[in-house]
């Protein structure tokens, strides 16, 4: 109990620490990948709808979403769609709720996606909508019914970022928060935005089969798995957590019912009440403290299904505009009565005039504010559209509330207690530490530093470029910014010196109407909003004191019929030469006091605008385009650099894949990086991996488009790879040279002694740690893996006692005969006929292959011999139990004792890894490690020549032998998967040097190590985590390793178990399910074998200790 009280109140804005937030964003973010790569496994969302403040910021927008779309946050079959405001008009949250709602139905309806048929006697009454204009044939009837079956995400994300200026330009929910930026450093900086769509992700899977629409803002990020949501049917559903009152009091507040459904992690309730930034009073009175002495806030997220979702619909499609009209004439009624007092009538009109999401349209769902809903413009209508469904509180308790409302919040967030979570130098150009001075506390992201620059500690340099004698104060912003202070040879100006205070913003924008650009600024903690007269501060200095220093006069910054002086519409910002636009701002922050008069007339003498001017006359276009060469020009300088002076340590795939332009410019510079490749190949040759540099060859290849020079190199890819994997293991891929020199007519006749070797093996199932025992990445980097042979039931005949094995004799005649257990058969008269490449359709190629690694085609035995080789394999075909590999050792280790040579388990485990490389499917060392040593065993592998295995054997307790054999449940899903063909793709990645991936792999290697403690200690839920963590990884890797068939039975033995993952490389064959008991186990078996939909086969099996 005390465990859960504690739970529980952890419910606040800093609910988490830095590791359980990075946690959940990682789990997050996996899932999103997974949607993306594979929607029609794990679900996303079937359109992504942002609302922006004009039709310009829509733009951006779209190019925002265009580019979530090419970096692999947005699935390709998702729709994505930017709605502005109407005709500039800030008509709020609510209304804009609707509009978008009714945008996204109509475009819906332009792409043809609307089934076309009308679901109503076209006779009736029902509307139809109109596009362009025009009339259109579908029934709202029918769009409604469309939409209610579609998932929507809707973000909030117009508005003019007063409280964090610099963010105006680029929208606040696309600035930059490279949380977890480290564990993909090639590819884009995480925004806001990013995040925003991992944690709707998890979202999505609440959703279910079911239709609805799920709300966010986009100045919070609610870090938690949102995949534990519970959502009523026909309802709506607000997400809340527990925060404390000083919090709540500039937030709104949710009463719930004191009947709910609770956990440990979450409870459900009816909402009583809203309330909003309420005093202590109303939160007493209301009823919304909580015994904790907390109360529930309203993180911004709302959720709604059913009828709930189908009535908002409906609404929105039949109402919406006619809705927004009625606020518009509603403000042009005011504004002839209140004319006279303009900005109070701004304030009444945003106040009144508004329809608000968080005010009015949720309060049509709660039946007590109905009352004041009525006073409300609209209100009656909500009512009646709205009113007969409720909404419920869903409170996390462990969701981290991260609000991006100001500056200094955004600072917090990546200098606070979260900076672990900060990849502080990302996409970024910088020279060594002796040229410039760069806190190592600052975060430099997609921005070049140049020598002679410094940067304070804590500050965010972003899309940037410094040159010459530049210092950016600490706890400072910079976005956006060109500072060049070099002479005209490129050298350091030492005549000119930029100084930007601590605590400052500094931005820089394209203006339209070729007004060229301009250079902003203000203080970190700087409010626009706040007045003169109330305290309102510019370079976090009060205005009055300003004015008083620089001389300036207020009719120099705001106009006589503007009653409210503040920094958001003072014409402060001259439109100069960027030159003397950096001298302006010198003089108006602060940081230098000369030529203080000659400042003053060039500023009064300029062109000046304000922040709110800036707002309406920003480039978009010519903003995108600029930061698309800006990202470009340094994604080519990376990988330039990596092929001139390094060791390809960078993923170049991904660098030309997200940041290089496809047209002329893009291709030029791929091939200035291809004519790189040949020099680099024999420069690095002792340190540079060959099959490495080839792979870097073939993605530029591809990404000039040509495919056929592409296809060509590829051959050397894996020609290399197995070269590589021959060095390691000692093998002469040609063959023994030293045989062209043998004459068989000269060679003494041997007389002919009758050999026979008979071999048989386990199967193995894998626990975790696969991967890392695969070429090249254990010829590179150690690998551990833990694993277990088996016996499965059902794969023992009266003679041979286990699954696998093989029979090799000697017989008078020559040749070699090959026979398997399927009654396939192969008589090579000439066995030195056998070569390289094999047929991928030759089922006796691995024979074939284990005949030329043992090196038995050059002993004399087959000089006055021939072979019989007899082979079984009692084991599903594909079942991912490393049958090949242990059939190719069976193999391997028959020859070599016919041979009378190196039979011994770690010398045929090397074998075997070459032999697969010759055989064409690729492999690593854990299958046959797992068939040739008995129980259960911790492998490693150390890269080197030879390639060293340490196989330590667990020596299990007779306790936790019978618990493993009464709880995992060995399970054959029926679907057939081909090793290769993952293999090949998770060996591109790495190649690619995918820092995803290879992350992936190095955790799997860790939580080897970790299983085998696990295993030791007879902790056996924790191994079922350990499970889990694995499948989640592999899924990483691959997400084409699970199917529709096996998501159906890790769903279905979910609540049986404490962990599950397929064996081997996924995608089919055997499920290990870990049961959380020996009865659970026994349900779930009896479950499994009664269930006609799944059609699994549940086996018998025992370990294989000696």
């Amino acid at each position: 109990m005390e465990k859960r009280l504690n739970r529980r109140r952890r419910g606040s804005n800093n609910a988490r620490g830095a590791d359980e937030i990075a946690a959940v964003l990682r789990k997050c973010w996996y899932r999103l990948r997974l949607s993306v790569r594979d929607p029609s496994r794990v679900p996303t969302w079937d359109a992504v709808v942002l609302t922006a403040a004009s039709s310009e910021q829509a733009r951006l927008y779209e190019w925002q979403l265009d580019r979530a779309k090419h970096s692999g946050r947005i699935a390709a079959s998702t729709i994505t769609l930017a709605v502005p405001d109407p005709d500039f008009a800030r008509i709020g949250s609510g209304a804009a709720t609707l509009h978008a709602i009714d945008a996204l139905a109509r475009h819906l309806l332009s792409l043809g996606l609307v089934p076309p048929e009308v679901t109503v006697d076209k006779k009736d009454n029902t509307p139809h909508l109109a596009i362009g204009g025009t009339s259109c044939d579908t029934s709202l009837l029918s769009v409604v019914n469309f939409l209610t079956t579609r998932n929507i995400l809707l973000l909030h994300s117009g508005g003019d970022s007063k409280r964090v200026p610099w963010a105006n330009p680029m929208g606040k929910v696309f600035l930059p928060l490279p949380f977890l930026a480290a564990d993909n450093p090639d590819g884009p900086v995480p925004l806001l935005f990013d995040h925003i769509l991992a944690i709707s992700s998890t979202a999505r899977q609440a959703f279910k089969n079911a239709g609805g629409i799920f709300i966010m803002t986009g100045d919070v990020l609610p870090c938690f798995d949102a995949s534990i949501m519970i959502l009523p049917d026909d309802s709506a559903c607000i997400i809340t957590v527990p925060i404390t009152l000083d919090v709540a009091s500039n937030h709104g507040v949710v009463v719930a019912s004191n009947e709910r459904t609770r956990d440990d992690n979450n409870s459900l309730s009816l909402v009583e009440n809203l309330l909003q930034k309420p005093s202590l009073k109303e939160l007493t009175e209301g009823h919304a403290i909580l015994p904790d002495g907390r109360t529930l806030l309203d993180t911004g997220i709302i959720a709604a299904r059913g009828k709930a979702w189908s009535e908002l619909v409906k609404l929105a499609c039949s109402s919406s505009q006619r809705m927004i009209l009625d606020l518009a004439n509603s403000r042009k009624e005011a504004s002839k009565k209140k004319k006279f007092n303009w900005i109070f009538f701004f304030n009444w009109q945003l106040n009144s005039l508004q329809m608000s999401l968080y005010e009015d349209l949720v309060s049509a769902w709660v039946p007590v504010k109905h009352e004041w809903l009525r006073s409300r413009p609209l209100g009656e209508e909500l009512i009646n559209a709205l009113g007969n469904q409720r909404m419920f509180s869903f409170c996390a308790f462990g969701l981290s509330f991260l609000h991006f409302g100001t500056s200094t919040e955004v600072l917090d967030h990546l200098s606070g207690p979260n900076s672990e979570l900060v990849g502080h130098r990302h996409l970024c150009s910088m020279p060594e530490t002796t040229s410039c001075d760069i806190a190592a506390s600052a975060v430099i992201i997609s921005s070049k530093i140049a020598p002679g620059a410094s940067v304070g500690e804590d500050c965010l340099v972003y899309n940037s470029s410094l040159s010459g004698r530049i210092l950016i104060g600490s706890q400072s912003i910079v976005v956006g910014v060109n500072i060049s202070c070099l002479n005209k040879l490129g050298q350091i100006d030492n005549s000119f010196r930029f100084i930007l205070p601590d605590r400052h913003c500094l931005w820089e924008v394209p203006l339209v109407a070729s007004l060229g650009r301009i250079i902003v600024y203000c203080g970190l903690q700087d409010n626009p909003k706040v007045s003169v007269e109330k305290g309102g501060t510019f370079c976090g200095k009060p205005w009055k004191r300003v004015l008083h220093y620089l001389k300036i006069d207020k009719s120099d910054l705001w106009i006589p019929v503007v009653n409210e002086n503040c920094l958001w519409n003072a014409k402060l910002f001259p439109i100069l030469s960027s030159s003397e636009m950096l001298n302006v701002s010198m003089w108006l922050t602060g940081s230098t006091m000369h030529n203080c008069e000659e400042m003053l007339s060039l500023w009064r003498s300029s062109t000046r605008i304000s922040l709110e001017d800036l707002h309406r006359s920003i480039h978009f276009p010519l903003l995108c385009e600029e930061t698309t060469k800006h990202l470009a020009d340094l994604a080519a300088g990376i990988a330039k650099s990596c092929l001139a002076y390094g060791l390809l340590g960078h993923n170049l795939f991904q660098l030309c894949e997200d940041f290089l332009p496809k047209n002329t410019a893009g291709m030029e510079i791929c091939q200035e990086l291809l004519a790189l490749c040949p020099v680099l190949r024999d420069q690095n040759h002792g340190v540079l991996p060959q099959s490495r540099a080839y792979q870097v060859q073939v993605d530029l290849h591809r990404f000039c488009g040509d495919e056929l020079k592409a296809s060509t190199v590829e051959q050397n890819v894996w020609t290399a790879v197995a070269s590589e994997t021959a060095s390691a293991v000692k093998y002469e891929i040609e063959g023994d040279s030293s045989w062209s020199n043998f004459q068989i007519n000269a060679l003494q006749q041997v007389a002919l002694h009758p050999k026979r070797a008979c071999v048989q093996l386990p199967v193995r199932v894998d626990f975790v740690g696969g991967w890392s025992d695969t070429p090249p990445w254990s010829l590179e980097r150690q690998g551990c893996v833990l694993n277990m042979a088996i016996n499965l039931e059902g794969t023992v005949g009266c003679i041979r006692t286990l699954p696998v094995g093989t029979i090799v004799e000697t017989t008078k005649g020559h040749g070699v005969l090959i026979m398997d257990d399927v009654e396939n058969q192969v008589y090579i008269e000439d066995p030195f006929s056998i070569s390289t490449p094999f047929n991928k359709d030759d089922p006796f190629r691995l024979v074939k292959s284990a005949l030329l690694v043992t090196g038995i085609l050059h002993h004399e035995i087959l000089f006055n011999s021939g072979l019989i080789i007899r082979t079984w394999a009692k084991v599903p075909r594909g079942s991912g139990l490393g049958t090949s590999s242990i059939l190719a050792a069976a193999v391997v280790k028959g020859l070599l004792q016919i041979m009378e040579g190196d039979d011994s388990d770690e010398n045929v485990a090397r074998t075997v890894l070459m032999l697969e490389q010759v055989m064409g499917t690729g492999g690593g060392w854990q299958d046959q490690i797992g068939g040739l040593y008995p129980g259960i065993k911790c492998t490693y592998s150390f890269p080197g020549q030879p390639l060293r295995l340490k196989v330590i054997p667990l020596v299990p307790s007779p306790q936790l032998v019978s618990e493993l054999e009464q709880r995992l449940l060995v399970v054959f899903t029926g679907q057939v998967r081909l090793a290769s063909q993952v293999l090949q793709k998770v060996v591109t990645r790495y190649l690619r040097r995918d820092n995803l991936l290879i992350e992936s792999i190095k955790r799997l290697a860790t939580l080897a190590k970790l299983a085998r403690e696990v295993l030791m200690n007879c902790d056996i839920d924790e191994l079922g985590d350990i499970m889990l963590e694995a499948w989640r990884l592999h899924q990483e890797l691959d997400p084409f390793c699970s199917n529709e068939l096996v998501d159906k039975l890790f769903a279905f033995a979910e609540a049986y178990c404490c962990g599950y993952k397929l064996v081997g490389a996924g995608g089919g064959g055997f499920a290990l399910l870990l049961a959380k008991d020996s009865t659970c186990a026994q349900q779930l078996k009896n479950a499994l074998e009664n269930s006609s939909e799944l059609g699994v086969k549940v086996y018998n099996w025992s370990i294989f200790l000696y």
